[in-house]
């Protein structure tokens, strides 16, 4: 039980907590009403504005007979640019830490810890939602985490329960749910703290926390249908992204604080309700030379000085988008004018009621008044060429402020007198404008890259077991635990993957292969360069033959790993490549990880031993070949 002075000082700290949150609420309102204007805009609800009082309000027809359809060029800008972003996926490696051995081996299996869990945890999906809230809203984010409650079993505890060992987690935080404590830094890293806050139903809460909270009305964003658009005689419904309320939520807030004097392993404080469920040390050891950190990366749209929310596409092309609606729409309205008519009738000559009602109509006989003046339609004109010139150039300023266009709908070029490298260089001009928002994703991803190997370092200290595709197609199984991961350097194995196309890639692989660089002295491919080849070129695996050479070296490494886990080592087979194995067995005894193994020096006699027996089959093969 607690005492009176704990509880007191709990409910303190949760006031405190609370008090701060509707702060950084008030401070952060005014980017929270851009974010929700440019998705409202992306979704198509686009006759709505921000008011005075810092609300999204919906605007109404001013007369009936208004055209008020929306022409949606935001949301084709949006994907366009997603779709072009969605290339940048950068293939990533770890630096050794040394030219030792030893830290060669660690860097190639930290290297391959990459790429299974980035298969696992399908991180190119995971980069896709989060440019896609990037784009809309300027600033998304990524939270690292280590779920204990996930993984393969590893027992039982006393309550019956299993226990797992436990894995990464990877989930894309919106910028609705993070308040830093102050809008004016540069980077993630300068915040002093970040509050992540989210709701809970409150049976979530009992189930996470264990825990009876109360649940309330909570304000959450939530997507609805609004009759806001339409013409003359119809509505469309269009989604609208809006504040609704929930009942029975409970807000729950995760205050993460960096390391201080006071706190030099920083402080994380939770918060569900009015409850204080935990306070303590920033779990995890995520930054570099063992610092603990926020478990999460930012990643931005287009960079603002000074600011730590990034700025967006969507907010620039909102004026052009509403001048866009209003020249196509009272286009339309002059249309409907030339082609429904405007009448002139003499006061009390018609039955004016029947007229509104059914119109004009082909074969419609008119009864008016004996002596009064006929009726007659207004000359309207036709529709000015200005609203064609306005409408052209509304166009051009989407594509110039966005930073996109479509090449092959451009019709001032000639594509049938332009090179082929002229062409290549409209390309890669066209998508100049996105290497920023590029950068931002690769760097994102290498962040991402990092956090997963010191998470790997500090909390998975058992042997894990991982399946990747090797080199030559074939599943590969590997074994490793956190001390095989020294190194957390990692790099981009290419520059840049923007400008890259399928097609270029396959006319570059081409170009190199007549080359021959990629043949070996006898001017012959491989089959494990055959088969990178065929899956570079995107037509996936073709060669079932694999490089029996890199098959020997794998079964050698193989009985090494063996020999440190079971200290015995398999007799050799008259299949081996006796030299391939010989010399993987040299290098693994000349190597830190065999000599820290090898403190009594028993090993070095099984491997000498073993050695020595594929010696004598070497031996024994070359007197019968020689006796043929």
């Amino acid at each position: 039980m607690k005492t009176k002075s704990e509880e007191n000082k709990e409910k303190e700290i949760v006031e405190k907590i609370l008090e701060d949150f509707k702060f950084r609420q008030q401070e952060r309102k005014n980017f929270e009403n851009t974010w929700q204007l440019n998705i409202n805009f992306f979704l198509g609800n686009q006759y709505c504005y921000i008011s005075p009082t810092g609300d999204i309000t919906d605007t109404d027809k001013q007369y009936f007979w208004q055209e008020r359809e929306v022409y949606n060029h935001i949301a084709n800008l949006v994907e366009l640019r997603q779709s072009k972003l969605s290339r940048v996926r950068p293939t990533l490696t770890v630096v050794p830490f040394s030219d030792d051995e030893n830290d060669v081996a660690c860097a190639k299996t930290s290297k391959k810890i990459l790429k299974a869990i980035s298969s696992k945890l399908n991180i190119a999906k995971i980069l896709t939602m989060g440019t896609m809230w990037s784009e809309i809203c300027g600033t998304v984010f990524y939270k690292v985490d280590w779920n204990n409650e996930i993984g393969n079993v590893v027992g039982i505890d006393e309550m019956g329960r299993e226990i797992k060992e436990g894995d990464v987690e990877i989930s894309v935080v919106s910028p609705f749910e993070i308040y830093p404590d102050s809008n004016t830094y540069n980077s993630l890293e300068d915040c002093v703290s970040i509050i992540y806050a989210r709701s809970f139903h409150r049976d979530q809460v009992k189930n996470i926390w264990g825990i009876d909270v109360e649940g309330k009305d909570i304000d959450v964003f939530t997507l609805d249908s609004l009759g806001t658009s339409g013409g003359l005689g119809y509505s469309t419904l269009s989604n609208s992204m809006s504040k609704k309320l929930k009942k029975d939520q409970v807000l729950v807030l995760e205050k993460y604080e960096k390391p201080t004097i006071e706190y030099p392993l920083g402080r994380l404080t939770i918060v569900v309700g009015d409850k204080l469920v935990y306070m303590g040390d920033l779990p995890y050891i995520n930054k570099n030379e063992g610092v603990r950190g926020f478990p999460f990366i930012r990643q931005t749209s287009i960079p603002t000085p000074n600011c730590i929310w990034g700025t967006s596409i969507v907010e620039r092309c909102i004026p052009i988008q509403r001048s866009y609606n209003a020249i196509k729409n009272r286009k339309h309205e002059f249309l409907n004018r030339l082609t429904m008519g405007i009448l002139s009738v003499e006061d009390g000559s018609l039955d004016i009621e029947n007229l509104e009602e059914e119109g004009l109509s082909p074969g419609k006989v008119l009864i008016h008044r004996q002596g009064a003046q006929p009726p007659q339609l207004l000359s309207t004109g036709n529709v000015p060429i200005d609203f064609q010139y306005e409408e052209n150039s509304l166009l051009n300023e989407f594509s110039n402020i966005s930073g996109v266009s479509d090449l092959l709908k451009n019709k001032n070029l000639n594509y049938g007198n332009i090179s082929g490298i002229a062409l290549q260089l409209l390309i890669e001009q066209d998508d100049t404008r996105l290497i920023s928002s590029a950068e931002e994703i690769k760097n994102s991803a290498k962040e991402i890259a990092k956090q997963i190997l010191r998470l790997y370092k500090q909390y998975a200290p058992n042997a894990h077991t991982s399946r990747i595709v090797g080199d030559n197609g074939e599943v590969e199984m590997f074994y490793w635990n956190g001390c095989d991961i020294n190194s957390e350097d990692v790099v981009f194995e290419t520059d840049s993957e923007l400008n890259e196309t399928i097609a270029q890639k396959r006319s570059m692989i081409f170009e190199i292969l007549k080359t021959g660089l990629l043949h070996d002295e006898n001017g012959k491919l491989s089959n494990t360069v055959r088969s990178k080849l065929l899956e570079l070129l995107g037509l996936g695996i073709w060669d079932g033959g694999q490089d029996i050479n890199s098959l020997q070296k794998t079964q050698a490494e193989k009985e090494n790993i063996d020999l440190l886990i079971d200290g015995k080592m398999r007799e050799p087979l008259e299949i081996d490549d006796h030299d391939v194995h010989i010399d993987k067995h040299i290098e693994f005894m000349l190597g830190n990880q065999f000599q820290k193994a090898n403190v009594d020096g028993k090993l070095t006699e099984i491997v000498l031993e073993h050695i020595r027996e594929h010696k004598k089959y070497k031996n024994v093969t070359k007197i019968i070949e020689e006796g043929r």
